[in-house]
């Protein structure tokens, strides 16, 4: 896409991750990772299992360092976790002693909360979670939960969005719904968005570009630009260019997971 850092909102620049396991091993997860994302971006990260893909939110959200190289937020390198910088991950982890109102408005502090009634209020209705606020997270499904988390992580706008295969453990239709709501999020806030997910056709469907890492550890070996036309909808699922695109990622995806056990048979 051309962009360069100065116009980019998050930069990785040489990032590599390497840590340490329970058996004091040293275990490679990413390596020389050079990534430009821009503001309004959509950005979809596709890779074999156990390729880094989680361990790249996460040094975007500031809960992990580089092992070398560095992660860029608004032109300064990030050191640690910002409320900016929205974390949800596929563990339905709303707070169980909180009401789903008081979990919405966990990120507001309690002396602005009563001055933040009608946001508290209007994301309750855009997640539809208006009639349950007074519920608590125990009696909700998987995927109110789900709601629960990204109403608390939007409300207080975020410039970026991090998403850890949020919808994974979803039924289909409970994720077709939630993806509908994402693109909403996404179109009405004008965040950036990074998604992390194993659903080639959710990366498809949603992502401006889908990034392909190989595996451990884990590299960009591929950058898919979408063709598909904004708004995203649906029906664009029965288009030509989204079945090209799928085909043709589902292929290179498929090579990346045969590296992956040819790799794990060698070193056995």
């Amino acid at each position: 896409m051309g962009l360069s850092r100065n116009d980019s909102l998050v930069v990785f620049e040489k990032v590599s991750k390497t840590f340490v396991d329970l058996k004091f091993r040293k275990v490679q997860a990413l390596q020389d990772i050079n990534l430009y994302v821009k503001s309004g971006e959509f950005i979809a990260v596709l890779g074999p299992s156990g390729c880094g893909k989680s361990t790249l939110l996460r040094l975007a959200a500031g809960l992990d360092e580089p092992t070398a190289g560095r992660v860029v937020y608004q032109n300064e390198v990030i050191t640690g976790p910002s409320p900016d910088r929205g974390l949800v991950f596929q563990a339905y982890n709303a707070f169980p002693w909180l009401t789903v109102r008081e979990n919405v408005a966990f990120g507001i502090s309690q002396d602005a909360e009563e001055s933040h009634s009608d946001e508290i209020s209007k994301w309750l209705s855009v997640t539809g979670l208006s009639e349950f606020a007074d519920c608590y997270p125990k009696v909700l499904s998987g995927g109110m939960r789900q709601r629960v988390a990204l109403a608390r992580t939007m409300i207080v706008k975020p410039g970026l969005l991090l998403l850890d295969e949020p919808f994974g453990a979803l039924d289909e239709l409970t994720r077709d719904s939630m993806q509908r709501l994402l693109l909403q999020l996404a179109r009405d806030s004008d965040c950036t968005v990074l998604l992390v997910t194993h659903d080639i056709r959710e990366a498809v469907l949603l992502s401006d570009r889908v990034i392909l890492l190989s595996p451990r550890p884990g590299q960009i070996v591929e950058v898919f630009n979408s063709p598909l036309p904004k708004p995203r909808t649906r029906h664009l699922m029965k288009s030509p260019e989204f079945d090209r695109l799928h085909e043709c990622i589902v292929e290179r995806l498929g090579d990346q997971a045969g590296n992956a056990f040819s790799t794990e048979a060698r070193t056995a």
